[in-house]
C-alpha cells in the first residue's frame, strides 16, 4: 500500500479531478474576465480587442471610485467589528449562565439566506410601518429618517445587517480557538494568582492572534466583494449612495450590457483584493528573530 501511495502517477491520478475542477471554476473565469476587460463586448457577437482603454476610463470614472470608497468603508467597519466579536467569544468561553443559549442565538443569522435577511431588514427600516421608526416615535423622536432613502444614512444602515449576518460566523471561529487553548495553561495562571483579565490579555488573546489575522483577511476581502444583500435592499441607490464595486460591476455587465467594461471592473476588483490581502499579511506578519 505504501508503495502504491508513493507512486507519483497514482497521486497525480487522484489529484487530477480536483485540479481540473479548480481550473475550470476558478482560474479559467479569472483569465476570461481579464481578457474580456481588454475588449469592447455587449455579450452578443465577437468581442473587439481595444487594449487598456477600459482601464484608462476606469481611472477617471467617478462612479467607480465612489463605489470603491463604499466598499473600503464596509471593509473597515468589518475589520473593526472583529474586536467586538472577539470580546463576545471571550465572554462565551467564561463560566457564565446561558452560554449555550447565547451561542445558538448568535448563530441564527448564519442559517438565513442573504435575501431573507434583506427582506427582514427592509421591514425594520420601513419609513412608516417599520419597527425601528415605530420605536423612535414611541420615545419622542418626531419625523424619524427614511433610512434607505437618505443618501447620508443608507450606507451605514446597510452595514448593520451585513455585520449582524456574519457575527455568528466569526464568533464561532473565535469560540473554537479559545476552547482549543490547553486548560493546563489557564489552571497554572490561576494558581499563580492571575485574574480573569490578566489571563485573557496575557494568555488567551496571544494564543488566538494567528486566528485573528486570518479572520481579518476573510472579513476585509469578503467586504470588498460583497454584493447580494446590498443588491436586494437598495440596488446601489439612492443615487449610487450605497453602490459598491461588485454591484457596480453587475450593473455595467447585466443591465447596461457593457460586458467589456464590467469585466475590467471585476478584474480590477480582483487586483484590489489581492493587494489588500498582501498588505494585511505584511502588516500582521510576526517578526521572528533567529539567534545563532
Amino acid at each position: 500500500m505504501d508503495k502504491v501511495m508513493s507512486n507519483k502517477n497514482i497521486i497525480a491520478l487522484f489529484v487530477l479531478p480536483s485540479l481540473m475542477l479548480i481550473l475550470c471554476l476558478i482560474y479559467m473565469p479569472i483569465v476570461l474576465t481579464g481578457y474580456y476587460g481588454l475588449t469592447k463586448w455587449n455579450g452578443i457577437g465577437a468581442p473587439t480587442f481595444i487594449g487598456l482603454e477600459h482601464y484608462r476610463t476606469l481611472l477617471g470614472d467617478a462612479q467607480f471610485w465612489d463605489s470603491a470608497k463604499h466598499s473600503l468603508l464596509l471593509a473597515l467597519f468589518s475589520a473593526l467589528s472583529l474586536v467586538v466579536y472577539l470580546a463576545v467569544a471571550l465572554v462565551l468561553t467564561s463560566r457564565i449562565r446561558g452560554t449555550n443559549l447565547f451561542r445558538k442565538i448568535y448563530l441564527i443569522p448564519m442559517l438565513l439566506s442573504s435575501v431573507a435577511i434583506a427582506q427582514l431588514w427592509l421591514k425594520i427600516y420601513h419609513p412608516t410601518n417599520g419597527i425601528l421608526n415605530a420605536f423612535l416615535e414611541s420615545v419622542g423622536v418626531n419625523n424619524p429618517p427614511s433610512w434607505l432613502a437618505d443618501t447620508k444614512l443608507v450606507l451605514f444602515a446597510i452595514f448593520i445587517p451585513i455585520l449582524w449576518q456574519y457575527a455568528g460566523f466569526y464568533i464561532l471561529i473565535y469560540y473554537a480557538a479559545f476552547k482549543n487553548i490547553p486548560s493546563s495553561l489557564l489552571e497554572a495562571a490561576t494558581i499563580d494568582g492571575a485574574g480573569p483579565l490578566q489571563i485573557a490579555w496575557s494568555i488567551k488573546l496571544p494564543l488566538v492572534a494567528e486566528v485573528f489575522k486570518v479572520t481579518i483577511v476573510l472579513a476585509v476581502v469578503g467586504s470588498l466583494k460583497y454584493f447580494d444583500l446590498i443588491y436586494v435592499m437598495t440596488n446601489g441607490g439612492p443615487n449610487g449612495a450605497s453602490e459598491v464595486m461588485a454591484s457596480y460591476m453587475y450593473r455595467l455587465a447585466f443591465k447596461s450590457f457593457d460586458f467589456g467594461y464590467g469585466s475590467a471592473v471585476g478584474f480590477f476588483l480582483l487586483l484590489i483584493c489581492l493587494a489588500v490581502t498582501w498588505l494585511i499579511r505584511m502588516c500582521t506578519a510576526s517578526k521572528e528573530t533567529v539567534q545563532y
